[in-house]
């Protein structure tokens, strides 16, 4: 289900390597820091990089059309942008820090 970008103003936009582009609204950031991983608040820019940017990206087990975009932060540590895809457009799902990298098909690099 993509946003209405007329009704919620954009935050950023992302294209994946595999060709699709990911849209964050203002609102459902505000979502993602105050609600599901206040960790991540003031990362918008890393998140975007993540997305552009990441080292790894593997389908998700549970959702053929989930996609869990990996980038290192540090030695051992990662940041995981969960994104959904709808042809070739997307919405970010959630992001995290984490310390492991989730089972799952790797699909980039492939």
């Amino acid at each position: 289900m993509a946003t209405d970008s007329s009704s919620e103003e954009l935050l950023f936009e992302a294209t994946t390597p595999l060709g699709f582009r990911v849209r964050v609204s203002r609102a459902y950031w505000e979502v993602i820091v105050t609600i599901k991983h206040p960790v991540m608040a003031g990362c918008e820019a890393a998140v975007q990089d993540v997305l552009e940017n990441p080292e790894e990206v593997r389908v998700s087990r549970s959702d053929q059309t989930v996609y869990l975009f990996y980038g290192a932060e540090r030695e051992r540590r990662w940041v995981c942008a969960v994104a959904k895809r709808v042809d070739d457009e997307g919405f970010l799902i959630t992001v995290y820090p984490t310390d492991a990298i989730k089972e799952g098909v790797r699909v980039w690099p492939a």
